[in-house]
């Protein structure tokens, strides 16, 4: 059963940060690509980062140098560093898994990021 569980959300004042953190169980790590979804009250999911087995990321226009994904092959665990929060990334966000094997999406279940103006 493959699961992703999310940590290190809350609430944080605008300019501070937040790291979050997915552990993904269930799969080898090595064959996914993992990344950061996130939805905000009334919009759509979007895409924030992605990063593959070989280290190369992907960032959304709006968090380009302020946010940072990396990942630990040794704890199969993916990492969100978000910096000089804004009152627009409040959203809640999901850790997503993209599984070569079986081209497979899996998901997390979110977890509440509320940044304060």
């Amino acid at each position: 059963q493959v699961q992703l569980v999310e940590s290190g959300g809350g609430l944080v004042q605008a300019g501070g940060s937040l790291r979050l953190s997915c552990a993904a169980s269930g799969i080898l790590f090595s064959r996914a690509t993992m990344g950061w979804y996130r939805q905000a009250p009334g919009k759509q999911r979007e895409l924030v980062a992605t990063i593959t087995n070989g280290g190369g990321t992907n960032y959304a226009d709006s968090v380009k140098g302020r946010f940072t994904i990396s990942r630990d092959s040794a704890k199969s665990t993916v990492y969100l560093q978000m910096n000089s929060l804004k009152a627009e990334d409040t959203a809640v966000y999901y850790c997503n898994a993209f599984y070569y094997p079986n081209g497979m999406n899996y998901w997390g279940k979110g977890t509440l990021v509320t940044v304060s103006s």
